[in-house]
């Protein structure tokens, strides 16, 4: 028989060996949320009526990966066809070197001419600064996307690193590093932010830089939100829009992920056709799909991509194939957070 508990227990005393601050909060440490919109989302109206706004994400990181060549003192360990791979201290990974620099030499132009000649959609890329600072005509093939193709690229740090313990003033130096790299071989600076693998700091780091409108470091939702975050002792509200790491071809690269494009396929258009039924019954979502050179740029990998591709450009105007620039300018527009402008400062004075 369970025990009733007396209304008159002195809770501050009850269950010593496990109680917590945090416990019964559904919103602390100052990032962690996790009600959310709960079932009540906000009543989403895409552009032209599209019942979902797709957004495909190109991950440039080639170059700017652990390397003793880089100046790091181990090799990279990270989404390879090597599933598993530990780092090597003090010395280079050859096969793993050489693995990355399929990405940018064969994979990311497969991918490009995919999707600027044969689609000719938008699309969002996360570029490591180190990465592009290492390839001129990755950069240029960039800067024509830019003008022509309606891309947006996106800053995804300085490297390719795991940032947990990298302190702040490194961190900090190298975002404002990236977004300087960005405005001299691209011709503008990055908007939106994904470190990949951020830390406590990284978000208030971004907030502090002053210039990006989102950041995508979350993967907590089907629709962009709003935190807010102290800034010079006032509230400010600061976009996020949430990436993905199922919809996302890193799964090629995990125990049990993707073994073909025909999976990868499926997976996909299942995804997107669950969503586009909730849009239907008048709940609109976003899609991510994440895409790496090394990984999806491979020829029968970029063939399933090809087939999702084919599907998702099937439905007409109710899929929104955009950028995530696009998508935050639109919650910006549409979902800005109703609050008093002496406390949140103009916060859409930069679209």
């Amino acid at each position: 028989m369970s025990k009733q508990i007396d209304d008159d227990d002195d809770d501050t005393t009850s269950y010593p060996l496990s109680k917590h601050a945090n416990d019964g909060l559904s919103s602390y440490g100052g990032s962690r949320d996790v009600v959310g919109y709960a079932n009540s989302p906000p009543v989403v109206s895409w552009p032209n009526g599209a019942k979902v706004a797709l957004n495909l994400v190109l991950n440039y990181e080639e170059g700017g990966e652990n390397c003793l060549l880089h100046g790091d003192n181990e090799s990279e360990k990270l989404l390879s066809e090597i599933v598993g791979a530990s780092a090597i201290a003090n010395q280079r990974h050859a096969n793993m070197e050489s693995l990355y620099d399929y990405g940018s030499r064969a994979g990311y132009w497969r991918l490009y001419n995919l999707l600027t000649k044969r689609y000719n959609v938008p699309c969002t890329v996360f570029a490591v600064g180190m990465a592009l600072e290492r390839n001129p005509p990755v950069c240029a093939s960039l800067r024509h996307a830019i003008e022509h193709c309606h891309w947006e690229v996106a800053s995804h740090g300085y490297r390719w690193w795991d940032y947990q313990n990298v302190p702040m003033d490194v961190e900090r130096e190298h975002i404002a590093r990236s977004v300087q790299i960005h405005k001299e071989l691209l011709g503008v600076r990055p908007v939106g932010m994904y470190q990949g693998k951020p830390n406590i700091n990284t978000r208030q780091l971004v907030m502090e830089e002053g210039g990006f409108l989102y950041d995508s470091d979350a993967y907590s939702d089907d629709l962009p939100y709003w935190t807010l975050t102290q800034q010079q002792s006032q509230q400010r509200p600061h976009l996020i829009i949430p990436y993905t790491l199922s919809e996302n071809d890193m799964r090629f690269a995990i125990p049990n992920g993707f073994s073909h494009g025909q999976e990868f396929s499926t997976y996909l258009k299942d995804s997107l056709a669950y969503l586009l039924e909730e849009g239907r019954n008048g709940s609109p979502k976003m899609m991510s799909v994440g895409l790496h050179c090394r990984l999806v740029g491979r020829p029968g990998r970029a063939k399933g991509l090809e087939e999702f591709l084919d599907y998702a450009t099937s439905l007409g105007d109710e899929v929104w194939i955009t950028t995530r620039a696009e998508i935050a300018k639109h919650w910006y527009k549409h979902h800005y957070p109703d609050m008093r402008d002496d406390v949140v400062g103009g916060g859409r004075s930069r679209l």
